[in-house]
């Protein structure tokens, strides 16, 4: 079978997609026929050895997919030709792969493998922030930076489904527009986001940020959210690692909580499918319909994973194994 692998940790253009030996499922694996992957920011780290998960190449790269299954353990709950979702961490650039059975989920028929692919990291992360680690609650205002992203686009329709209203921060007109059509309710430019988010709010502030970004618009954040508000932290694809100076928690009785979906799933990896349960509603709602910028072939997975590099893409990238 192709594969887009890993040989070297010079960044996505030393992606090379080589003829790897098909998979062979071991106890309690599930074999799936990959018919599209998601492509997400640990992709691009792992190609540069900067992601906290280093496997040492050659490895296939890609950390989630949906597909049919081709093989399953009895006892599983699925069988071949079910379609399904999975998350992978490594290995779903590819025609096929492996997932444990605890990282396999029923997908809907109504929706397609390409949106499919783009569930299991960004949807179920902000199921579990938005509700587990947020408390979010109908009513509530919730402000999410670098909403044009796939985090982004999935706090939008999530929140929204949830009942918040949604105040996107973004960077320029055409992201501003795009996180429109995908449901924000308003938007703001990055510069100055934080006198604008007052001046929507009426000075009280928004109750919930999402900030995947970290960086300089830290501090703002915080003096952005309402009494009682939290600050969840998902990640730093500013670069930088902000620092929370406690008297700010204090003054309004503010909170800052890490939102670390993977760390949490991996200590119980039953959780991943009791969060892929929660999500289904919404999925069966169509509510959530992940907007694909692109989509490549897997002979162009390094173009594919090269796009989240200069912060310009709308939504989700996906590669097709089958193209």
């Amino acid at each position: 079978m192709y594969a887009a692998t890993v040989t070297r940790t010079d960044g996505p253009t030393a992606l090379e997609v080589t003829d790897a030996p098909a998979p062979t499922p071991g106890d309690g694996q599930v074999l799936i026929d990959v018919k599209s992957a998601g492509v997400n920011f640990p992709d691009l780290l792992m190609t540069k050895n900067m992601y906290q998960y280093k496997p040492e190449p050659p490895f296939t790269l890609g950390g989630e997919l949906a597909g049919v299954v081709r093989e399953a353990p009895a006892g599983s709950g699925f069988s071949p030709g079910d379609r399904v979702a999975a998350s992978t961490t490594t290995g779903a650039f590819a025609e096929q792969v492996l997932a444990p059975v605890t990282n396999v989920f029923p997908l809907p028929d109504a929706m397609s493998f390409a949106a499919g692919a783009c569930l299991p990291m960004n949807y179920l992360t902000m199921t579990f922030a938005l509700l587990k680690r947020g408390q979010l609650q109908r009513g509530e205002t919730v402000l999410v930076h670098g909403a044009a992203g796939g985090i982004g686009t999935a706090t939008i329709q999530l929140a929204s489904a949830m009942g918040a209203h949604v105040v996107s921060v973004v960077s320029t007109e055409d992201k501003a527009r795009f996180v429109s059509s995908v449901g924000s309710h308003d938007v703001v430019l990055a510069d100055g986001f934080k006198d604008s988010v007052a001046e929507l709010t009426g000075g009280r502030g928004v109750d919930v940020v999402v900030d995947p970004v970290g960086g300089d618009r830290f501090t703002d954040s915080l003096r952005s959210l309402a009494p009682l508000g939290r600050l969840l932290v998902i990640g730093f694809t500013a670069g930088d690692i902000p620092t929370v100076k406690v008297n700010r928690l204090l003054l309004n009785n503010i909170d800052v909580r890490g939102v670390a979906w993977g760390a949490y799933a991996l200590a119980d990896p039953a959780r991943l499918r009791a969060e892929w349960d929660v999500l289904l509603p919404y999925l069966g709602s169509g509510v959530v319909d992940p907007p694909i910028a692109a989509t490549y072939p897997l002979s162009r997975a390094g173009e594919a994973v090269a796009q989240l590099d200069d912060r310009a893409v709308l939504g989700k990238v996906v590669v097709d194994p089958t193209a």
